[in-house]
């Protein structure tokens, strides 16, 4: 039988006087978490049992985590502690996941959240036996998904290797003289914006792409989410951006790199690369995204970093026969073809966990 209960009344909340800083000197056996996970090992523990942590302050504000008896956190932290005798911890864990704590953060500048804001949050909680059966099902998708997320960065890294195998270091700070500058080998195209004040140009049918929706694992895009109108592009000479067009960001943030599986335009936070017959464009694209950090070091600004057209141009990168690129290329787009599968496996497992825990939770 199910009882309705407020969260006070399954757990308790405790805080953490441990910082960073004071860690320096630390070593030991015992783990000390932070809000990106694991910090570093050291010489004694805070929670004797397995508990919850929340992100409490800071960036990842909300965010919950589970860790393992004989740990600690740090003060930009709090420890949840379930009530055993109510509430299993893996249920409460995957209770709280659900709630979307961020909901709760208030500050501008360090978004925090606290206890009592959410603390009459109201769940139903049956037996324990039935918590840790519904909490094994959560438990057991989650390692699925992260076995399947696992396995993509594998092919990652197979990708990596299989680059540096036919190409060598791919770093391109050690700028060679042998190598060709980007505008010998290419068209460095910028984009532009419409006037947002002009509904004419706007929700059309043409493809418009802005750093912010280019997300860090994107390989090939298909589709922009705004979209503008010819009399749009006609406004700002927009040039429309052909199908293989490598598109690199150059602000807000430097270094995002996709291919364009489409015709499209852009805003003025691209520098896009049109390839010619020498250089193939998923060559390119895997070169520049394993230099994100190089990329970023030119950027230029007070306000905020960018890198220029000329910048981009003279970029000099190798340039080995257009064969043995098009051979890497054909082994990225299998690779490709196998992440694909696994990335629509994990989307329905995600799904099914998500269904879980509305039916578990609301």
């Amino acid at each position: 039988m199910e009882q309705l209960l407020k969260l006070q009344d399954v757990c308790i909340a405790k805080t953490s006087n441990i910082t960073q800083n004071s860690l320096s000197n630390e070593n030991g056996e015992y783990p000390i978490y932070g809000a990106s996970g694991l910090i570093k090992n050291i010489g004694f523990y805070q929670q004797d049992k397995e508990y919850i942590a929340i992100v409490k302050d800071g960036s990842g504000v909300g965010r919950v985590s589970l860790h393992p008896a004989y740990s600690s956190v740090i003060g930009t932290m709090q420890y949840i502690i379930p009530d055993n005798n109510i509430i299993d911890t893996k249920f409460l864990f995957h209770y709280l996941k659900h709630l979307n704590l961020s909901k709760y953060s208030v500050g501008m500048a360090i978004p925090h959240i606290y206890f009592k804001d959410y603390k009459n949050e109201a769940l139903n909680v049956p037996s324990l036996e039935i918590q840790k059966e519904k909490s094994k099902t959560l438990d057991n998708l989650v390692k699925l998904i992260d076995i399947k997320e696992q396995i993509l960065k594998k092919y990652d890294n197979l990708v990596k290797s299989q680059f540096i195998e036919m190409f060598g270091d791919p770093d391109l700070s050690q700028q060679k003289e042998s190598w060709d500058e980007l505008e010998n080998v290419g068209e460095i195209v910028g984009g532009s914006t419409p006037k947002t004040s002009i509904k004419e140009y706007w929700d059309g049918d043409l493809n418009w792409f802005t750093p912010a929706e280019i997300k860090e694992n994107d390989f090939i895009v298909n589709q922009s989410e705004r979209k503008i109108t010819e009399l749009g592009a006609k406004s700002c000479s927009l040039r429309k951006m052909p199908i293989n067009t490598v598109i690199l960001s150059s602000r807000a943030p430097i270094g995002k790199v996709a291919l364009a599986g489409c015709e499209f335009y852009c805003n003025q936070g691209f520098k896009n690369i049109v390839c010619n017959e020498n250089l193939n464009p998923i060559f390119l694209l895997m070169l520049l995204k394993y230099n994100n950090e190089y990329l970023n070091s030119l950027g230029r600004g007070a306000t905020f970093k960018e890198i220029s057209k000329t910048i981009v141009s003279k970029i000099k990168i190798p340039t080995p026969p257009i064969e043995l690129q098009n051979q890497f290329a054909d082994f990225v787009k299998h690779i490709d073809k196998l992440k694909f599968t696994l990335k629509e496996e994990i989307k329905k497992l995600q799904e099914c966990y998500n269904s879980l825990m509305k039916e578990y939770f609301e």
